[in-house]
């Protein structure tokens, strides 16, 4: 009886500590691979939130300083109707990295979740972003938030 309680509890710890869904590689660029962020750590540790509203062709900047030493930069981009389409361009000191839509990720729902890294770390330096209003219809209402690791 003992050995079957041992079985469920590893069976339970192994589906608290798995991620639901895998990181999927979307684009590797200048060394930096950019990734889907995963399910259970998409909402952990935004630092930087920002609410807006966006018309169609409209396009509203950002922009981070991003220190030396750090490894990991997730961006996460979502808007309340899949009617009406963003696109979340993100640029490393260097240049450009992408423009990323909402199936960029392989779903289309309203949202673009991104995570950028480099082996041996980030350039340092202001990474700016934007989020353009690729197809919307009136206004739509979004929110951005970026974070460093």
């Amino acid at each position: 009886m003992k050995v079957h309680w041992l079985a469920i509890l590893i069976v339970l710890g192994a589906a608290l500590f798995a991620p639901a869904v895998s990181a999927k590689i979307i684009e590797e660029k200048d060394g930096y691979i950019v990734s889907t962020i995963d399910e259970d750590t998409r909402f952990a540790d935004f630092a930087r939130l920002s609410v807006s509203t966006i018309a169609q062709g409209q396009r509203d900047y950002y922009s981070t300083y991003v220190p030396s030493g750090k490894t990991s930069f997730s961006h996460y981009l979502s808007w309340g109707s899949v009617a009406n389409s963003l696109a979340l361009t993100i640029e490393s000191p260097s240049g450009i990295l992408g423009t990323y839509y909402d199936s960029s990720d392989g779903s289309t729902d309203g949202r673009i979740n991104l995570r950028i890294t480099r082996a041996g770390g980030l350039a340092s330096g202001t990474w700016p972003s934007s989020v353009y209003g690729h197809r919307v219809s009136g206004t739509e209402t979004y929110s951005y938030q970026t974070s460093l690791s």
